[in-house]
């Protein structure tokens, strides 16, 4: 079985090399002339755990190939996916389908054969209904038929989820089209993995469902976390005692600065607007948006609280810039508004992401400094804010923070340490949604003093 990818970023590597593995034979096809050359070399673009050695092997063993043209790579393609990305349109929050209808008018004009034309990338609900309108008045002498198959990856994570997925969603109203996609996920009911079968609209909104419930649950524990703090209760404590409910789940409770990512940001925006063109606002998610978005702009006020009031001259250490461990990606990350925060205040601020940084230096301020590892960033510093758990910042003890620190400020957004060992150790420790606790006072020495 042949199948052709249209677009080779995260959705379509990832997607096109675990097909692949399946043995299914992917033809990824890449319009940045730079990134298909760098595929061709081994070279993966994007940061994604183990995705290099899947892309290298099955490269090799001759599935996976990255092609010059679009005819080339749909030849013989049983099934074309678009897998292209949906940006956020200015002006409206809607997502941009400029680039999917382009690449399926490219894919309509070059086929001459019938095939699938699956939806990959996200897309608002109706976008199937109009491309298969544009194959019915550009291509009626094709058999094409159009089918939506959401993705469900978690950045980090991205390869354990497309093999051993908790479901696959299919929306396809003909049976040739299901039949092709049942092919394709074979490998996938053989290790019992659900699939749902379902209309096209279904399958839009469902994407557009479980991102919205998910930012839900992230946006719902940090409420609690402030009224934690306002307490003296425990968020943890209280994310572990409604988590081991059934009903409720453990998955997407762990309080922190805000989420950030290529998709809630993103799709919790086109979910609000397509309720409310659709006469049916979700007053929920126009909350969650709006929660998110202050959460993540307060975290510079947290962290001049925590320093006493001011951040003027201070050396600030930030860990972790990415809106995630395990991944690059700097979307919407809520490093970008603490640390501009930071800046504007006057501070200055040293930040280490072990894979972001890259992409960092071109969103942040020009004043700030990139380290090569974590204790060259913490090297003299005022106050420590992490904000990413990478686990190598996990273990960063007491100790070692006090012999590099100047000061005596942590912040840790993301409640990785241990607060009872750094109050020990005269921390002046502020976490998410934990009790206020008699602690050290914070010592700072202004650097312009």
């Amino acid at each position: 079985m042949k199948i052709a990818i249209i677009g080779g970023g995260y959705v379509g590597l990832v997607s096109g090399a675990c097909f692949a593995e399946f043995g299914v034979s992917v033809a990824v096809v890449e319009a940045d002339e730079t990134k298909r050359r760098m595929l061709l070399e081994g070279k993966i673009p994007i940061y994604e755990p183990g995705l290099d050695r899947l892309v290298a092997e099955n490269a090799a063993a001759g599935r996976l190939t990255f092609p010059a043209t679009l005819e080339d790579g749909i030849a013989e393609a049983e099934a074309i996916f678009i897998a292209v990305g949906t940006p956020t349109r200015r002006g409206d929050g809607h997502a941009d389908l400029t680039y999917v209808f382009a690449a399926v008018e490219q894919v309509l004009m070059a086929l001459d054969h019938p095939a699938v034309i699956v939806t990959k990338s996200t897309v608002p609900v109706g976008t199937g209904r109009k491309i298969a309108a544009m194959a019915q008045k550009l291509r009626p002498d094709l058999g094409i038929e159009v089918a939506a198959n959401p993705e469900f990856l978690r950045e980090g994570s991205a390869i354990t989820d497309f093999m051993r997925p908790d479901r696959v969603v299919v929306g396809a109203e003909s049976e040739y089209a299901r039949e092709v996609l049942r092919r394709l996920y074979r490998p996938l009911y053989l290790i019992e993995a659900p699939i749902v079968f379902t209309g096209l609209e279904t399958a839009e909104l469902t994407k557009y469902a479980a991102n919205g419930f998910l930012a839900m649950k992230i946006t719902f524990i940090n409420e609690m976390a402030d009224l934690c703090e306002k307490l003296g209760a425990d968020v943890q404590d209280v994310a572990r005692g409604i988590g081991l409910d059934g009903r409720i789940g453990r998955k997407f409770l762990h309080a922190g600065p805000g989420f950030g990512g290529s998709c809630f940001p993103k799709d919790t925006l086109a979910l609000m607007r397509i309720a409310e063109e659709a006469g049916a606002p979700s007053r929920l998610i126009q909350s969650v948006v709006s929660v998110n978005d202050a959460r993540k702009e307060s975290m510079a006020a947290r962290v001049v609280a925590a320093c006493g009031g001011s951040v003027e001259g201070l050396r600030i250490a930030v860990l972790g810039l990415a809106f995630k461990p395990e991944t690059d990606d700097m979307r919407e990350a809520p490093s970008l508004p603490l640390i501009q925060g930071l800046v504007s205040r006057g501070a200055i601020v040293t930040a280490f992401d072990p894979e972001a940084m890259q992409g960092a230096k071109a969103l942040l301020p020009g004043s700030v400094s990139f380290a090569n590892d974590a204790a060259e960033a913490l090297s003299g510093a005022d106050a420590l804010v992490l904000v990413t758990e990478w686990n190598e910042f996990r273990a960063l003890a007491p100790a070692k923070l006090k012999q590099l620190m100047r000061g005596n400020v942590v912040v840790d957004l993301r409640n990785v340490f241990d607060p009872k060992a750094l109050r020990e150790a005269g921390f002046a420790y502020q976490g998410i949604g934990r009790a206020k606790q008699d602690y050290a006072a914070p010592t700072t020495v202004s650097s312009q003093g």
